[in-house]
């Protein structure tokens, strides 16, 4: 989905300063850079899951960040990568769709990692895909030292100096685990938004349906722990949100009913765990989550399916969503 797609309108202009800015920033990286953390700490709800597996987020999750003077529209994205699947290919292009249509670019690139061929590949990517202001956001900042920080801005610069024509538009060192310069990064993407009435309402977080929301804080759940072939190959999928008939509205439940796909079945014991324990740790975990969410008690329903190689098959990805 583009970020100019759905629901967005800009609001009226009367009662917002003529200096007011508001757009759309995609924050991309490679997997496991830290967006999808730097997101949350941007808007300071969380808004897009997290994990240490690499292809975590599948879905361009809207973080909204709102100032008196500015409001910043978050595009989180998956991680671009040299795809080895149609799921990759289809991933990668629903980065370039979101690129084509945002204000400006961080690239996310972690403190403690040296630059690779995966951070060389996605820049040159930005080169190619898109002519809007790339600025280099250096991320967990809190796993290193000073030296060691320093070390790393000047080869970001250096890497910036060598893909762009005149170098990223701004390098920011930043750590969303303890909060360093997250003010500062939102300060240098407003000042690289066009002049703007909001785009959303005032005190709205994010524009992602419900269930995408539900679908990923359960997907966060199944992945804590899991060995690292089983990222790639889950999906969820939540069949339907309906509220349990009879209950009062003192007293209102929600029935939460999804399917978590996997592809083989030495994965769906995983999943499950001996005896069902591993799943129902999963419901429990996101449970929380998803109360918090919807505002109410929810009674979640699991269950895990087989698709066979569903990130090859172009018939089962437009089913589970891609």
């Amino acid at each position: 989905m583009s970020p100019n797609k759905g629901k967005v309108v800009a609001m009226a202009t009367e009662g917002w300063p003529e200096n007011y800015r508001a757009g759309f920033v995609s924050l991309v990286g490679r997997p496991n850079a830290g967006k999808s953390t730097l997101t949350n700490a941007l808007v300071g709800q969380k808004v897009a899951i997290t994990s240490a597996k690499p292809q975590t987020t599948r879905h361009t999750i809207r973080g909204i960040v709102h100032r008196e003077d500015a409001q910043l529209v978050l595009v989180d994205t998956p991680g671009l990568h040299r795809p080895r699947t149609l799921l990759g290919q289809r991933l990668n292009d629903l980065v370039a769709d979101t690129l084509s249509e945002v204000d400006a670019i961080g690239f996310c690139l972690p403190a403690n990692e040296k630059i690779g061929p995966g951070d060389r590949f996605i820049a040159n990517q930005l080169a190619a895909l898109a002519n809007k202001p790339v600025i280099a956001l250096v991320t967990k900042t809190d796993l290193v030292d000073r030296a060691a920080l320093a070390e790393q801005l000047l080869a970001v610069t250096a890497l910036g100096a060598e893909v762009f024509p005149d170098g990223f538009a701004d390098v920011v060192p930043v750590s969303a685990a303890d909060g360093f310069q997250v003010g500062t990064v939102t300060d240098v993407l407003i000042s690289r938004m066009p002049l703007s009435p909001p785009l959303y309402p005032s005190g709205e977080l994010t524009d992602e349906p419900e269930a995408v929301m539900v679908a990923e804080l359960i997907r966060e759940a199944a992945l804590e722990g899991v060995r690292d072939e089983l990222p790639h190959s889950l999906a969820v999928v939540v069949e339907e949100i309906v509220p349990r008939e009879g209950r009062s509205e003192d007293n209102p439940l929600l029935d939460v009913r999804v399917n978590l796909f996997v592809e083989r079945s030495s994965q769906k014991a995983i999943i499950i765990g001996k005896g069902g324990a591993r799943l129902r740790d999963v419901g429990t975990k996101a449970r929380r989550g998803i109360e918090a969410l919807l505002g109410t008690r929810v009674y979640l329903d699991l269950h895990v399916k087989i698709a066979k190689d569903w990130q090859r098959d172009p018939k089962q990805l437009v089913r589970l969503g891609f």
